[in-house]
């Protein structure tokens, strides 16, 4: 399993979690498996999305896209995206 943390700013929550719904299904067909979506409990533009995906690989494709900074852009993420790609290792009890 590997997980992709991308983490970014938005200009507008809601506008940015619209479009980041709609592209549910390309995420998927890359091999995203679902995730999680947090937002700074001081500053609720700061964006933390943390996605599992079927092969860190894949991830790093879907992330590579040259079709995503666009899509980004329209939904209103500022400045460059930090994107992380982890490759999962360990799940301790606590």
């Amino acid at each position: 399993m590997a997980t992709l943390l991308i983490r970014h700013r938005v200009r507008d929550y809601a506008r940015w979690k619209a479009a980041f719904d709609a592209h549910a299904a390309e995420r998927a067909a890359a091999g995203s498996l679902g995730g999680r979506v947090f937002r700074d409990g001081d500053d609720p533009e700061d964006v933390v999305v943390i996605l599992e995906w079927d092969d860190l690989d894949r991830a790093r494709d879907f992330a590579e896209r040259e079709d995503l900074a666009p899509i980004m852009e329209g939904a209103g993420v500022l400045g460059e995206p930090e994107f992380l790609f982890l490759a999962d290792v360990d799940r301790p009890g606590c």
